[in-house]
């Protein structure tokens, strides 16, 4: 288990157009020293799409650096030329935490900042015109190397170098690996979906989710998430 590691990169975001999609996005993010976190998220970082970025559930996008090389083998070469700390969104990166060891509802001490782990992320069809990739989206979500997201328990002031130190870990059996693997793959596995419904600490609309898939025994339509709305 990693007890704590340190952020290497804090990035926040102001919004600017989406390559040439029409839309605004504060996907690309800037290196910062240091940032106020609220229980909405780091001053300074702006979401083009309020209804399913920021928030309180999703106050902070952690990526694991160890992730780059590997999605980089795996693009073709125009959007491996994009896949460098920052391009997903994240305004934590660190090295060697990853879905794998991070569990949904861990506790984290971070600066003068509380987080708990809300969610892994679901990636959306921005990503796709970010890497100037039709299916960018699909590809790293079948990948499980997704990222995270925080919600602030206690905000307060961090900072580029800060150690992340685990705290609590109240689920050590729902890994985020577990979590993406029966969102993606054992989708209708009914023992891992009514488990996840039960899971407090799980995100709203991932127990939502779970409890939908559990009621109509059919999984939700990720097309407008991954493609954007037609």
């Amino acid at each position: 288990m990693i007890r704590q590691t340190e952020v290497l990169q804090l990035r926040t975001g102001r919004l600017q157009p989406l390559a040439d999609s029409g839309a605004t996005t504060g996907i690309y993010k800037q290196c910062v020293d240091t940032a106020f976190l609220s229980k909405d998220g780091l001053e300074q970082d702006e979401h083009g799409d309020t209804r399913h970025h920021g928030g309180p559930e999703k106050a902070l996008h952690h990526f694991a650096a160890d992730h780059y090389a590997l999605l980089k083998e795996r693009l073709p070469a125009s959007a491996a030329g994009h896949c460098y700390p920052g391009a997903f969104g994240e305004n934590l990166v660190t090295q060697g935490l990853t879905e794998t060891e991070v569990c949904a509802g861990d506790i984290y001490k971070l600066g003068g900042a509380i987080l708990q782990v809300s969610q892994p992320r679901q990636p959306c069809w921005r990503l796709n015109a970010r890497f100037e990739l039709a299916d960018m989206s699909r590809r790293l979500q079948n990948t499980h190397r997704t990222g995270w997201y925080y919600r602030v328990l206690q905000p307060g002031q961090i900072c580029r170098g800060d150690l992340l130190i685990l705290e609590q870990r109240p689920n050590p059996e729902w890994s985020l690996s577990r979590i993406l693997n029966v969102l993606y793959n054992a989708t209708l596995d009914s023992e891992a979906l009514a488990g996840m419904a039960e899971l407090s600490q799980l995100s709203l609309s991932l127990r939502t989710l779970a409890r939908n898939r559990l009621e109509t025994g059919q999984v939700e339509d990720w097309e407008n998430r991954l493609f954007g709305p037609k």
